[in-house]
């Protein structure tokens, strides 16, 4: 393989994908009506071109359950506090069970009351925070997801790695959604563990070593702090998700979110949803009709000179779903390998390649 990655593409379809991901999960333990929206999930994010979330991170997911960080049969047990507000124990369970448990919830409020809100406690990783979002949006309603997770950025003008480089993400439907998914430092962890998975550098403004040393080696990256994007405003957006769904929920927070390379301790990551009925305040074909003005207002201004098009949030993996859907979804052959290892010690067949 090249040191871009990139000598050794091969692309598989979206469904050998789903099929492959859930014949491992259920070989590993997890029941088949769980390993069905965990696989579900991950290849949603393999599909809108958000690698660091898809089917590369089962090995990791097996790691810890074999380790007995993850409990993979667990189901989440759900709570009514208000009319308009429930809570999720995940019972150190997939976050993406809980979410999906939680944002259906979070729905039916809204359709009952016009919001519904839902804290998440003792979870783990739920892969792309997108996939939630759409969720919500393919319930005509709009969603703000939040998630805390392992420390990664230090406190502004500190030196120590304290607070997570946490996802924020919102959507609102309309002919032309919008889909929001961000973490707040300039490049999600997720990518520094992709580019070291496939032998590349980083950015040298991405991340700093534990030195406090720009690197574009991503293991050194990793052992060090992440860059928060705008300086303190970063920070300041970081914080605010493990006010929201650490504080709030009883999870873990303040840099006590256990991350994945971590082997003695459960996750205990906390979430928190808000699904919003878009027509509280006017007919929903008003609403979509000013969203549908916004969308046209965005993509149709003035472009700079060196750019082809202009994207509303979302956009560009919306048409890079499209896309994966009929040429299937890139991996590097070492990618390939080590999901067939991991294949093969369950017993479960390789993941087909197209040809």
């Amino acid at each position: 393989m090249g040191s871009n990655g990139t000598s050794d593409i091969v692309n598989v379809s979206a469904e050998a994908a789903e099929v492959f991901a859930v014949n491992v999960l259920v070989a590993n333990g997890v029941p088949e009506k769980s390993a069905k929206i965990v696989a579900r999930c991950l290849v949603a994010a393999d599909l809108r071109g958000v690698d660091t979330h898809g089917i590369n991170r089962i090995p990791s997911y097996m790691t810890r359950m074999r380790q007995g960080l993850l409990d993979v049969k667990a189901e989440p047990e759900l709570k009514q506090v208000t009319p308009a507000a429930a809570l999720v124990d995940a019972k150190n369970g997939f976050g993406f069970l809980a979410s999906q448990l939680g944002m259906s919830k979070a729905i039916e409020m809204a359709q009952a009351y016009g919001i519904g809100m839902v804290s998440i406690k003792h979870s783990n990783h739920f892969g792309m925070a997108a996939w939630i979002v759409k969720q919500a949006l393919d319930a005509g309603m709009m969603s703000l997801v939040f998630t805390n997770s392992s420390p990664a950025l230090a406190p502004w003008g500190g030196r120590n790695k304290l607070i997570g480089v946490s996802p924020l993400a919102c959507g609102a439907p309309g002919e032309h959604d919008f889909i929001l998914d961000m973490a707040p430092s300039l490049a999600a962890r997720g990518k520094i563990f992709k580019a070291q998975r496939r032998g590349e550098k980083i950015p040298m403004d991405w991340s700093l070593d534990k030195d406090g040393k720009p690197t574009d080696d991503p293991t050194a990256a990793l052992g060090g702090t992440m860059q928060p994007m705008g300086g303190p405003k970063g920070f300041g957006l970081a914080v605010m998700m493990d006010v929201f769904s650490g504080v709030l929920s009883g999870s873990a927070f303040a840099g006590h979110v256990t991350g994945p390379l971590n082997v003695t301790d459960a996750a205990n990551v906390g979430h928190f949803l808000v699904v919003i009925k878009p027509d509280l305040f006017m007919s929903t074909a008003e609403f979509r009709e000013r969203l549908e003005y916004l969308y046209q207002r965005v993509t149709g201004a003035e472009k700079s000179p060196t750019v082809d098009r202009i994207y509303f949030p979302g956009e560009i993996e919306q048409l890079k779903e499209q896309e994966r859907r009929k040429t299937g979804i890139p991996f590097v052959q070492a990618e390939i390998d080590t999901l067939n290892k991991e294949a093969a010690s369950v017993g479960v067949s390789a993941l087909p390649v197209l040809s």
